[in-house]
């Protein structure tokens, strides 16, 4: 292959993804970015997995891709209060500013991202039947900053399995009582 061929071939890949990427933002229209959804169900009552999904300084024992997280704003957590991660994101360190944009103790907890990567993260707990269990549902919004709806299908169902595995050490967490110690 002659140094011209190598060199239009490695031109027409990132045009192509380009392409493709425009492609999929005009089939997608109006509609919100793709999200991703997981669920666990915690063999304890709301109050305890509660305690544990909104302290935020003690996200990163479940959360597996953050490392460390510093809340910005004074005070008790509430809707406003400014935090900063850092979070590995496909392998790649990146500082992860967020907000709380609700907080509705013990049902429902809210962010938005808004650094590198952009989008939403909502939690949702649901007591169980008996009120002895909690539902856990997780919706994860990320939109990359390169190729926002190619990025977004490609990184979809690696990172809903990372998630879904923080979930899983959430359930243990709070299964084992460490979230009282």
């Amino acid at each position: 292959m002659t140094a011209r061929r190598v060199v239009l071939a490695l031109l027409a890949v990132p045009a192509a993804a380009l392409v493709v990427d425009r492609w999929l933002a005009v089939r997608r229209g109006p509609n919100p970015p793709l999200a991703m959804d997981m669920l666990a169900v915690v063999d304890a009552p709301i109050e305890d997995t509660w305690a544990v999904v909104a302290d935020i300084p003690r996200q990163p024992e479940w959360m597996h891709d953050m490392k460390r997280v510093t809340i910005e704003t004074p005070g008790p957590v509430r809707a406003g209060t400014r935090a900063e991660a850092t979070v590995r994101i496909l392998g790649i360190a990146v500082s992860d500013p967020v907000e709380v944009t609700g907080l509705e103790p013990p049902h429902r907890f809210t962010i938005r991202h808004e650094g590198l990567f952009t989008g939403d993260g909502v939690i949702t707990l649901q007591e169980g039947a008996d009120g002895t269990t909690t539902i856990v549902r997780w919706r994860e919004t990320l939109v990359p900053p390169i190729l926002p709806e190619l990025g977004a299908r490609v990184q979809a169902p690696i990172l809903t399995r990372v998630f879904q595995d923080d979930l899983h050490r959430l359930k243990r967490l709070v299964e084992t009582g460490a979230a009282h110690g």
